[in-house]
């Protein structure tokens, strides 16, 4: 990666989610991941992962891979030990509605449609919803200072 990104420490990486079946969750993440910008890098039988269309590295990458074990076939818990939710910065208000729009069609589980939320911050604002197992998820524009 060449410019400001290149070893910005701290810097998200990668995120690889664990699903209760990947060819149920991959057309789900094929359009919310490319709404956002993300490509199908690879595929095997393990699982997906997405990378970053145009960022430096093509980063950050998301992943879901199969879940294993008992627990497989269990809906998320957000408020159990692990993770609460995954949220991704929108370029626009009008974003997060495209993709608002982008989740109806789909009949995707939306949590709570596009509305402001000051408590969070000055001018953010975003959607929330759910994977196919539960999982939350945010899109979200907060205007930066110039």
């Amino acid at each position: 990666m060449d410019g400001p990104l290149r070893q910005m420490r701290g810097l998200f990486h990668h995120l690889d989610l664990t699903v209760s079946d990947v060819a149920r969750s991959a057309p789900f993440y094929d359009a919310v991941l490319g709404h956002m910008g993300y490509r199908r890098w690879s595929e095997d039988e393990n699982g997906i992962d997405w990378e970053h269309a145009v960022s430096p590295g093509h980063l950050p990458t998301i992943g879901i891979f199969a879940a294993k074990g008992e627990g497989r076939s269990r809906r998320h818990d957000r408020y159990s030990p692990g993770l609460h939710h995954v949220a991704w910065r929108a370029e626009s208000r009008e974003d997060v509605d495209a993709l608002h729009r982008l989740l109806v069609t789909m009949d995707a589980a939306v949590l709570d449609p596009p509305a402001d939320y000051p408590e969070y911050g000055e001018g953010y604002y975003a959607v929330m919803f759910a994977d196919p197992d539960g999982l939350k998820l945010e899109y979200v524009f907060e205007p930066r200072p110039a």
